[in-house]
């Protein structure tokens, strides 16, 4: 195989850690509540925990790629997200478990964007699209292979099973990443931006947390605001700190690259719709369905199995239509698969229930790919490294309070009610929401120009694939 291929394919190893565990623990969140005497719904701190410590620490992943060397930095990642995992599977109460998820997101912080960034400095331009594809391909098997195996093992066993999978898989990792990962640095590293760190990690985690926290009955209102607040206060002096600072921990100056905002800030609002499926589904089968952890896997599998079909195809459909008319039109067809979960009913067929999670799956996992590549269209190999530690924390961000806003939706309807159960026609409103707020990511695409990641849609060696029609041409038949 190729070494452009291999790479990818070993930094998608760790991929599969982490996106196994993050579709596992999402299948079993109703058993773990249980297990751990506490409201399901409260166990949404443990899907936000760890999104707030990848929110957290990533901003500094690309100085510490620069600074010691990708091949170190991803290996020590890996071997922090496997102790992490191992403290998770003995957690005894949801404190424990809630810290045990943030010392995971610490490894998976640095392991997932210096992976990222090895791939972008090592592969041309031209064939970013198939080598993030070639990335994402063994990464998927998490999320096709986390639902039923963990509904397998929530069923039939223990919950904390489930963590102690990535233990063989991360020494697996750490022996690729030292065989096979080229220790990356660059020869003039700028000083580290602490005080900026500190101010985004205030801000993000504030921000964050403070959302979770929101419906959290053990928490009043007044202290979640609170949090909010501060973590408000301190990203308003981060950013006046990042304009007279030359380079800040989270650079700013790359919201100018036109393909980078609509690819991190346009997307960001997509994924705030989509981060609450992982949260929902499962929590409709089974408490609302009555499904047991091991049917409910099977059901959600087909999402992930759908975005894994997709990969194959994203590469040619982009040369085909260019990015601006993908981003634009698949936009529309996610949000409403998204939409269409808010009319299961327990008496529908499974067969329906999984075709439409099936196709759901493959247009979201197109637009998600389209992004992430677009983002990096015009960005210089010398902010590489800036670039994947800005997207990547917007992309937890985003994510993060998807999941807040689901479990405040949840909540919300229950309180309004009065009962304090969760009822079918809660998670009908939630989806409602959620695609709603995935759809208005449009609105960001459509300042594409039409020729937005020209470079990028073409076949390495070839002539740009993108149509070149006259302003306005591409959008309007989009």
């Amino acid at each position: 195989m190729r070494p452009e291929r291999l790479v990818p394919l070993i930094v998608a190893c760790a991929l599969f850690m982490e996106q196994l565990d993050s579709t596992v623990i999402s299948t079993s969140l109703p058993a773990i509540a249980i297990d751990l005497h506490e409201d399901p719904i409260s166990l949404k701190l443990a899907l936000t925990s760890y999104l707030l410590s990848l929110a957290v620490f990533i901003p500094a992943s690309g100085w510490f790629a620069d600074r010691f060397g990708s091949r170190t930095v991803f290996r020590a990642a890996i071997v922090v997200f496997t102790i992490g995992s191992l403290l998770c599977g003995l957690a005894t109460s949801l404190t424990d478990f809630v810290i045990y998820r943030i010392i995971q997101g610490m490894g998976g912080a640095m392991m997932v964007p210096v992976g990222r960034l090895v791939i972008l400095r090592t592969v041309p331009k031209g064939e970013i699209v198939s080598a993030l594809a070639w990335l994402t391909v063994p990464a998927l098997l998490g999320p096709v292979l986390g639902p039923p195996i963990g509904g397998f093992i929530t069923t039939y066993f223990d919950w904390r099973l489930i963590f102690f999978l990535n233990i063989p898989i991360g020494l697996l990792g750490v022996v690729l990443a030292s065989l096979f990962i080229p220790d990356i640095r660059e020869e003039d590293v700028p000083p580290f931006d602490l005080h900026g760190m500190v101010l985004s990690g205030i801000g993000l985690a504030g921000l964050v947390f403070g959302f979770a926290l929101l419906g959290q009955h053990a928490v009043a209102p007044w202290m979640a605001l609170s949090v909010i607040a501060v973590g408000a206060v301190a990203m308003f002096f981060y950013v006046r700190h990042a304009r007279h600072t030359d380079r800040p921990i989270l650079d700013l100056s790359l919201l100018k690259v036109p393909t980078f905002f609509a690819g991190v800030v346009g997307a960001s609002l997509f994924r705030v719709g989509i981060g609450a499926l992982p949260f929902l589904l499962p929590l409709m089968l089974q408490l609302g369905f009555g499904m047991t952890p091991f049917a409910s896997g099977l059901i959600t599998f087909a999402s992930a199995a759908g975005a894994m079909t997709m990969k194959f195809t994203a590469a040619p459909i982009i040369r085909a239509f260019g990015f601006r008319r993908v981003l634009i039109v698949n936009c529309f067809i996610a949000s409403v698969f998204i939409g269409i979960a808010a009319f299961f009913r327990p008496d529908m067929p499974h067969l329906i229930l999984i075709g439409v999670l099936l196709f759901g799956g493959f247009f979201r996992s197109l637009q998600f790919t389209s992004t992430n590549a677009l983002s990096y269209a015009d960005i210089s190999n010398e902010a590489m490294s800036r670039a994947t530690s800005f997207a990547s924390v917007a992309q937890q961000v985003s994510i993060s309070t998807g999941v807040a806003v689901a479990a405040l939706i949840l909540d919300g309807m229950r309180s309004w009610r009065g009962d304090g159960t969760i009822q079918l026609e809660d998670f009908s409103v939630a989806f409602t929401v959620v695609a709603l707020i995935a759809v208005c990511s449009v609105f960001f695409f459509l300042r594409l120009p039409d020729d937005a990641g020209a470079e990028l849609a073409r076949k390495p060696g070839s002539k740009p694939a993108v149509p070149t029609e006259a302003p306005g041409e591409m959008g309007s038949t989009a």
